[in-house]
């Protein structure tokens, strides 16, 4: 954070204010962490609430704090009289509003002063205080370095576990390329405050129901290799969604399973969500191969170069029939 951005910050909390924090929709460890670990830093001084725009997977209900949660689905009357007050909106871990959704004509229009913090590439320009970076390994991480520059003896054990949790999740336990010798110091120092690195691991990854561990079963075998490249792909239907009582939450981190296959540098997760008139779509990558261009360029998506997101509007059938002939023009187009 440069000298004027810290001037600005300085200036807006001097006194007692009315703070909402929001995470993008469907938020997850990263996103909910940086949540409450600025709500737990906040709140003594100021209103601080948090509203997420929909539901989020129940895995992350052990985060301290996350029952003051406000889903705006939920409870929209409450949701846009908090924005009526608002003094400072915190966007967390998005850099375009339409990542929040139904949030994003409330964030819009609202006359508090904006602050962004997120670590993806391409920011949109809303934000009043713009803190992104995409070389970060996780929003939480950026929290971390933005609650020290405020007051660094502010940090305790609520908080370093928000954070914690949210770099662990987004780093992949600190294998993925975003990981810097920083992250890991980082991570060290939280540990220090009291994190509970066992229990935190136990909730975010051994926490398989029975019909989730089927639904993996099922998206396993489902996985598809396209002839000639390095690339799976898999999907998780309706029909498989109902068979094993699909929560929100259920499929997170089943589209790296393809990575794990040697030679395969680009994995694929097409989940199809009738409800919504929408594909899914989850692509992790290794190597050379940013999924990010190829995400932006045929889904209406993005992210980072190895972890990105997308959608379609396409049936099922007809979406991985356009994958395979997308994937392979953009191959041969960027990789031969």
């Amino acid at each position: 954070m440069n000298e004027q951005i810290q001037n600005k910050i300085n200036d807006i909390f001097s006194k007692r204010i009315n703070i909402i924090l929001i995470p993008h929709s469907s938020p997850d460890a990263d996103a909910l962490g940086s949540c409450l670990a600025l709500y737990h830093f906040f709140k003594d001084k100021n209103a601080v609430n948090i509203i997420s725009p929909n539901e989020y997977t129940d895995i992350l209900n052990f985060l301290p704090g996350s029952e003051n949660i406000i889903v705006y689905d939920n409870d929209k009357e409450k949701s846009e009289n908090l924005f009526k007050n608002a003094d400072v909106i915190f966007t967390l871990d998005f850099n375009s509003l339409g990542r929040a959704r139904n949030l994003s004509n409330l964030i819009s229009s609202s006359s508090a002063k904006i602050i962004m913090i997120d670590h993806h590439e391409n920011p949109d320009n809303y934000a009043n205080i713009m803190i992104s970076d995409s070389k970060m390994s996780s929003t939480c991480e950026m929290v971390f370095d933005f609650i020290n520059a405020i007051d660094n003896k502010k940090i305790d054990t609520d908080i370093a576990t928000c954070l914690y949790t949210g770099i662990v999740a987004d780093t992949g336990s600190f294998r993925f390329p975003s990981t810097t010798s920083k992250t890991l110091k980082v991570g060290s120092e939280l540990i220090n405050y009291g994190v509970n690195i066992t229990e935190i691991f136990e909730k975010l990854y051994n926490n398989f129901q029975y019909k989730r561990l089927r639904l993996l079963g099922s998206t396993i075998s489902n996985f598809k290799k396209i002839d000639g490249l390095p690339v799976l792909y898999t999907l998780i239907s309706e029909e498989d969604q109902i068979k094993n009582d699909f929560k929100k939450g259920d499929s997170e981190g089943f589209v790296n399973f393809g990575l794990s296959v040697t030679g395969i540098l680009c994995s694929v997760l097409f989940i199809e969500k009738k409800d919504e008139g929408i594909i899914k779509i989850s692509f992790r990558s290794k190597g050379d191969f940013k999924v990010n261009i190829f995400a932006s360029r045929y889904f209406s998506g993005g992210g980072h170069e190895h972890a990105s997101g997308g959608v379609s509007k396409l049936s099922l059938i007809e979406t991985e029939e356009k994958f395979i002939v997308d994937i392979k023009q953009h191959l041969k187009e960027n990789y031969e």
